[in-house]
């Protein structure tokens, strides 16, 4: 992040956002934007969090950002942990010798649910810190993201070497190996990782303290659940923060195109308002919540990068904010609430240059059961919703009276786990309850990790938001969105955001002493 999450940041999503592929066609579907939502979502330092609206359809429109970066490739072990399994891969990583000192530390970079983006080889907050430690930095992308594929395909038995495990033994042997070869062991590392990346930046210092030194862990949801109605209880508060009426309006909104979802008579007039590329057919549960998914979407996105400065990497919407849709949706000229749930929709078709969109679940179904490398969901979904339903569930249903939308409850999350991977949802529970019992959930037992989190990101939900102790901070940054932080700084921040950033070099600064 299907509100599968997750927990992309521009990473992955996600995304925060950053596609590699380019679409030709007019006609999108929502299955391929699946897709792309997690890449999007991951970007590389931030990722968790697969975008639900036609952000799916956001792609870097100029590769150009990261041209002057080279991308470098790392022999990896397939599988941990089997000493008799002797498969290898290639690992795609990239470095940045700019900013450093002999003797100083080393940054490293956590890739996520999405194409690792060179982009932040050369601009972002950890980079500003290194240029002020003397630090060295690599960026290290994600195993079965982006161009790093460890196997010949997306088939469910090899997503089986897709885990946080095997990612944080990837991120443990490349330490252990670029110490040695570039005489670095002694040196004091420490690891970056926003949303997703973010989680595993606590777990990598939190299961390999010999390793790495510190961690800076933004907008992580440390803490697994299967059902997650609490993102959008925040995505109520987030909108009411700017406009009280404005949840309200969306709600309504949003109630009554369920209603309608339910009358085969409103189906003409749903796909002309909508603009689908095919006359609407709803033949089950699974269809009404995929489209209400997709339109919600649109809000859920927005909220979660508010306001974010992530036009570095390529972005586009940027400019859309919480303001801006809820400007639209307390819009009385345009009509009722639904007539300004549709023009939010169109608004967003027209900045991503969406000609008609596709909401057929059973498209969908088959994108994501496409196995291919080259398949439409090959960016990122695919996996990332695997990871879902294997290890963190995080699926943002509507089963919580406190949030503005209507019908994408958690057995339309959990259903897809059977259809796309055969994974119960009893296993589902059962991995989600492992994870925690692994990794300790909010109980965490370890020091120099730092928690940054945002008031307005959903994803603070599931994140450290007070102190753990001394040495284990949290910073909460009222007024911004999901690794808001981690981004570069610009005149127009917000004064607690910069004090943020100032806070973490701080207390860097503290831990490399």
């Amino acid at each position: 992040m299907t509100s599968f999450l997750w927990v992309t940041c521009s990473t992955y999503f996600l995304y925060c956002v950053c596609a590699t592929m380019a679409f030709e066609t007019h006609c999108f579907s929502l299955c391929k934007v699946l897709a792309l939502s997690f890449a999007l979502f991951g970007l590389v330092a931030v990722g968790e969090g697969r975008f639900k609206g036609f952000r799916k359809f956001d792609v870097v429109q100029d590769s150009s950002h990261g041209a002057m970066s080279e991308e470098l490739w790392f022999i990896q072990k397939l599988d941990h942990f089997n000493g008799a399994d002797s498969r290898v891969w290639k690992q795609r990583y990239f470095v940045n010798e700019d900013f450093y000192r002999p003797g100083g530390p080393v940054f490293l970079m956590i890739g996520g649910e999405g194409p690792a983006n060179p982009a932040w080889m050369k601009e972002g907050t950890w980079l500003t810190y290194a240029q002020k430690l003397g630090a060295l930095c690599f960026m290290l992308e994600h195993r079965f993201y982006g161009k790093s594929h460890p196997t010949t395909d997306l088939s469910t038995d090899n997503l089986r070497f897709l885990s946080s495990r095997q990612a944080l033994a990837d991120l443990a042997h490349f330490r252990t190996v670029m110490g040695e070869s570039r005489g670095l062991t002694n040196r004091k590392w420490v690891a970056f990782g926003g949303s997703y990346p973010g989680s595993l930046a606590t777990w990598f210092r939190l299961k390999y303290p010999h390793l790495v030194h510190a961690s800076v862990a933004t907008s992580a949801p440390v803490f697994a659940t299967v059902n997650f109605p609490e993102y959008l209880e925040v995505v109520w508060r987030s909108l009411a923060s700017e406009n009280a009426d404005c949840p309200v309006l969306v709600k309504k909104a949003s109630d009554t195109l369920a209603e309608r979802l339910k009358d085969p008579k409103t189906f003409e007039n749903i796909t002309k308002d909508f603009n689908l590329c095919s006359t609407l057919q709803i033949q089950s549960e699974m269809d009404s919540a995929y489209f209400l998914e997709s339109v919600a979407g649109n809000f859920m996105d927005v909220v979660q990068y508010n306001e974010d400065n992530r036009g570095f990497e390529g972005v586009l919407g940027t400019n859309i904010t919480i303001k801006v849709l809820c400007d639209v949706m307390g819009d009385a000229s345009l009509g009722d609430p639904y007539t300004r749930y549709v023009a939010v929709a169109r608004l967003m078709m027209d900045t991503y240059s969406v000609k008609c969109l596709d909401v057929s679940f059973s498209n969908y179904v088959r994108d994501m059961t496409n196995m291919s490398w080259d398949g439409p969901a090959a960016g990122g979904g695919r996996q990332w919703v695997y990871q879902t339903c294997s290890e963190f569930g995080f699926y943002q249903s509507t089963d919580s009276p406190n949030q503005p939308f209507t019908g994408f409850p958690l057995d339309y999350q959990v259903n897809q786990c059977a259809s796309f991977y055969n994974i119960s949802s009893k296993e589902v529970a059962e991995a989600v309850a492992q994870t925690n019992e692994y990794y300790g959930g909010y109980d965490i037992q370890s020091s120099r990790i730092v928690f940054p989190n945002g008031s307005i990101d959903p994803w603070h939900a599931l994140g450290i938001t007070a102190d753990i102790a001394a040495e284990l901070p949290a910073v909460f940054i009222k007024g911004t969105a999901h690794c808001a932080n981690m981004y570069p700084a610009r005149s127009q921040d917000l004064p607690q955001l910069s004090e943020a950033r100032d806070h973490v070099f701080l207390l860097l600064q503290q831990w490399l002493k």
